[in-house]
């Protein structure tokens, strides 16, 4: 399997192309280990170069580049269907810009050329019609880069541009509820029928039959309706039941009702381990959530996040 790719320029002056490297060939290797003296004739016919000039840099890559695809069970995998090599990108933007140019990907997805960007030392700006994809690299930098500083444009910021968002398109808007709360977005980007399950929240706690700690799933439901209705809790009590679930979260576009709150604290009460009681249906609106307001879950299993590799560097000045 290979893809071609094309190195277009804007204009015919100017043009960058860094000459890239490899490694010497085992063969090779072995052949002038130790023997600095063969490796460069000097201009009068010696065999006795300095030593910078004697040293190497590597042999210049050809046209094909040999780098292996994500296997599915690899570290780097963050469950993007489209995602690329780090290292691939790497090469790309070493080869074509320098420490301090600007990259820009405006289909950036879940983020590899920009994360790319960054450990290279270059600034970037990256572009992605999704929310799901938007948060997806928010968390990426985050983690591989602890002390990267970005700015995010076009997600909502406030209550109105949020009830703008879920007028114009449900399932974006949806993506974007499920991400505030931490949550894994259910089924993907894939839009249709989903069983009234918008994302899910993994969370550890003790069996009481066995002792052992085990894993549950609490239920993520996203309204975007600017009108409460009971049929939202009775739904969601119905899912949570079906799905054999602990906990289910309603977050909510308009502000509940008393009955609905009612009938929320009618599901009942998840007990954890000995001495600590949650909600098993628990409401939120966005003006919860914009004032920081969280669902309450034990023991959020961070494991259940596909966390992008700590980096050693992070260098990100500001574009304007």
């Amino acid at each position: 399997m290979h893809d071609c790719l094309l190195f277009y320029t804007k204009s015919e002056t100017g043009n960058l192309f860094n000459t890239l490297t490899g490694p010497q060939s085992p063969s090779s290797l072995k052949r002038w280990k130790g023997a600095m003296q063969k490796v460069t004739f000097m201009p009068d016919g010696t065999r006795n170069p300095t030593r910078e000039s004697g040293i190497s840099l590597g042999v210049a890559m050809n046209d094909v580049w040999e780098i292996p695809i994500i296997a599915p069970v690899s570290k780097e995998r963050l469950g993007y269907p489209t995602q690329k090599p780090v290292a691939l990108l790497e090469r790309i933007i070493a080869a074509s810009s320098n420490e301090g140019d600007v990259v820009l990907d405006p289909f950036c997805g879940c983020g590899t050329a920009v994360h790319a960007a960054e450990k290279l030392k270059r600034q970037w700006i990256g572009i992605d019609v999704t929310h799901l994809a938007i948060s997806l690299i928010e968390k990426r930098m985050k983690d591989a880069f602890p002390a990267v500083t970005f700015t995010v444009e076009g997600t909502p910021k406030d209550l109105a541009s949020a009830y703008d968002l879920a007028l114009r398109d449900k399932y974006q808007f949806q993506w974007w509820a499920v991400s505030m709360v931490d949550a894994l977005p259910y089924g993907g980007r894939k839009k249709g029928a989903d069983g009234g399950i918008d994302g899910l929240i993994y969370f550890n706690d003790h069996d009481q039959a066995s002792g052992k700690m085990v894993t549950h799933r609490a239920i993520v439901s996203v309204k975007g309706g600017l009108n409460p209705d009971t049929a939202m809790v009775e739904t969601l009590a119905a899912t949570i039941a079906r799905e054999k679930a602990p906990i289910g979260i309603l977050i909510m576009n308009a502000k509940s009702t008393r009955e609905m709150e009612r009938r929320a604290a009618a599901v009942g009460i998840y007990r954890a381990g000995v001495d600590e009681a949650f909600p098993k249906l628990q409401i939120l609106t966005l003006a919860d959530l914009f004032q920081g307001k969280r669902p309450r879950i034990p023991n959020v299993d961070r494991a259940a996040f596909r966390r992008a590799a700590r980096e050693a560097t992070a260098l990100q000045p500001s574009l304007l």
